[in-house]
């Protein structure tokens, strides 16, 4: 018996030979559209079928943008993607990219041929872009002289700045010679010291919209010195110029909103802007007055004036705490000295004098204090209060003990 293999590995190799194959990996298929399911993942699942048989096919929510209408059971379309095998259920799919309505086909796939040729080549290169000018004085616009898209681009222009100027150069955009038209404009209105340059048109067809997928046209915007802006269709419609373009603006309203500054919006935000630096200013006045209000208080701590002041306070207090203290203690000596005066006035002899005694001395005037000290017929000085008596000693009688 050979080698044996498990289902996984026989699906898993014919996975490997659809990967390998190179036409397998970009394919165009057409086919009509059957059993259509949108997904609530936003996949997208169908078949293809003809006369011969049928193809199963999904579309990825990541490459719904390369679907520019809602499918429907029943369409002709044409699908480039990529076939594999979907290794779970052992069968083969087509894993759709892009998908457009069979009709446009043949212009789908030039489309793409030119995008890649002039991808390669570096025009659709970041670094290869100019910057949009924020105050464009001179738009030029690439466009037909009648149509909305040049009302909404004269609308919007006034509307955000009347003083712009706004120069048409009258194209063909559509049919035979539009091409020429549209690069014949670039071309003068690059010599015309215009600031930016608005190429586009109305929406339409991929047919109507052709001629801004001619590689002359994507050239012409390429060499242009001034700055464009790309305004073709409706925002879901993409051209050759669109990638090209320094700018793509989604519709004509859109370009003019990119290519002319909104003064009155510009006026408002000076308006706040001068309103901020007053504000700003202002706290930088009185934050500067109360510095200086604090470092005069400061400067008033230090002045001398004031130190003397202080000073002189202190010494004040000082005075008057002394002059208390004085006063106390000459009160205090005050009280004391008439508690001494007092005490003597009980010991004075003229106090003793008033109060009925008196003092008896001989004539010599020694104190006699005993009969013993005297005899009959002395002298004797007595003292009284209010001044002295002479007596003569008569006789002296001792007292009993």
């Amino acid at each position: 018996m050979g080698n044996i293999y498990t289902i996984r590995q026989v699906n898993r190799y014919i996975s490997n030979m659809f990967t390998q194959d190179f036409m397998l990996n970009r394919i165009y298929v057409k086919g009509e559209v059957s059993n259509c399911k949108y997904h609530t993942s936003g996949h997208i699942y169908f078949s293809l079928k003809d006369d011969s048989g049928s193809l199963a096919c999904v579309m990825f929510a990541g490459s719904r943008n390369g679907l520019k209408f809602r499918m429907q059971n029943g369409q002709s379309v044409i699908v480039l993607g990529s076939i594999s095998v979907y290794e779970r259920d052992g069968k083969y799919q087509l894993y759709a990219k892009e998908i457009v309505l069979d009709g446009i086909g043949l212009l789908y796939e030039k489309f793409q041929a030119l995008k890649q040729e002039l991808e390669d080549m570096g025009m659709f290169a970041p670094e290869y872009k100019q910057p949009i000018p924020a105050f464009s004085r001179r738009v030029g616009i690439v466009t037909a002289p009648t149509g909305a898209a040049i009302r909404d681009i004269m609308n919007i222009s006034y509307r955000r700045n009347p003083f712009v100027q706004l120069i048409l150069y009258p194209a063909l955009v559509q049919g035979e010679g539009a091409a020429d038209s549209i690069v014949r404009g670039i071309e003068i209105l690059d010599q015309s010291d215009v600031d930016v340059i608005i190429v586009g048109r109305g929406g339409g067809s991929m047919e109507d919209l052709w001629a801004f997928n001619e590689e002359k046209v994507a050239r012409a915007i390429f060499q242009c010195n001034t700055p464009v802006i790309s305004a073709v269709g409706h925002e879901t419609d993409f051209t050759i110029a669109d990638y090209v373009a320094d700018l793509r603006a989604p519709t004509p309203s859109a370009a003019a909103e990119l290519a002319v500054t909104d003064m009155f919006g510009i006026q408002e935000q000076l308006q706040k802007w001068e309103e901020r630096f007053q504000t700003r200013m202002r706290d930088r006045i009185e934050d500067g007055r109360r510095e200086v209000r604090h470092l005069q208080a400061r400067m008033n701590g230090l002045s001398p004036q004031n130190q003397i002041r202080e000073k002189y306070q202190i010494l004040t207090e000082k005075e008057e705490k002394l002059q208390y203290l004085m006063s106390q203690v000459l009160k205090n000596k005050r009280h004391q000295m008439l508690l001494y005066a007092e005490r003597m006035k009980g010991l004075s002899p003229l106090d003793k004098l008033s109060q009925g005694y008196s003092y008896t001395a001989d004539e010599k005037g020694h104190k006699v204090t005993e009969v013993d000290q005297v005899r009959e017929g002395d002298l004797l000085q007595i003292y009284v209060s209010d001044g002295q008596i002479q007596a003569e000693v008569k006789g002296t009688k001792k007292a009993d003990k």
